[in-house]
């Protein structure tokens, strides 16, 4: 069980993990909503929206957002059966990262279930390109695993051009992933806000750059 605000929100919302049959996969609960179909399936059939966040939705148009971190740490771990109850319309921002989640399901013990897993094996290059912006699934080297290649720009040198790689296994989960933050710019909050998103947002949860530098007194978590 964890708590706290939805970063889109604002709003206080709890969040409790548990655990699930085989082939169940990812599944959201909306505790809240009781007349109306309240699951919604972690898959990419139930995307709805991805305006500043990622949305899922249900048919019965039930949704729950800013499933990222959440997301990102469920395969991380290698976490592949897992309901996830929430009782509001966003999944609690916690400190931005992924790393409250892991460790909620690290303290809870993860199980290993008997069952073959069926995957996707990636037999020719796939790609999405929008403008600027490219995506690409290739198919595997000697890595078996998710190798993932990632490099972003922006016109903030506090930001500029970064590549990571890394060949996700838990561990490298754990020490190059789960720690790392969102974040946003100190010129966004008042459009972001007027658009009825950020209400949630602070340096509690969120990195803040402007002009060239990060603002939270902290730092960064990474190189």
């Amino acid at each position: 069980m964890c708590a706290g605000i939805g970063v889109h929100s604002g709003a206080h919302v709890r969040m409790a993990l548990q655990p699930a049959p085989v082939d169940t996969g990812i599944v959201f609960v909306r505790s809240d909503v009781k007349i109306v179909d309240n699951v919604i399936r972690a898959h990419a059939d139930s995307v709805g929206d991805t305006r500043n966040c990622t949305t899922l939705r249900n048919k019965a148009g039930v949704e729950i957002a800013t499933v990222e971190h959440l997301m990102s740490a469920c395969p991380g771990l290698g976490v592949d059966n897992l309901i996830v109850e929430v009782d509001g319309p966003e999944v609690p921002i916690l400190d931005g990262s992924s790393a409250p989640v892991v460790q909620t399901l690290q303290n809870a013990g993860l199980k290993t279930q008997h069952a073959p897993q069926r995957m996707i094996r990636i037999l020719e290059p796939i790609e999405v390109r929008m403008g600027a912006k490219s995506a690409a699934l290739l198919p595997p080297g000697e890595f078996e695993g998710l190798d993932l290649d990632v490099t972003i720009r922006f016109a903030d040198p506090a930001i500029g051009v970064q590549r990571r790689r890394v060949q996700l296994t838990p561990e490298t989960f754990l020490t190059d992933v789960a720690d790392a933050r969102t974040f946003g710019f100190l010129a966004d909050p008042e459009i972001i806000r007027a658009a009825g998103l950020g209400r949630g947002a602070s340096m509690d949860n969120t990195l803040v750059v402007d002009g060239g530098r990060v603002v939270n007194p902290e730092g960064l978590r990474f190189d």
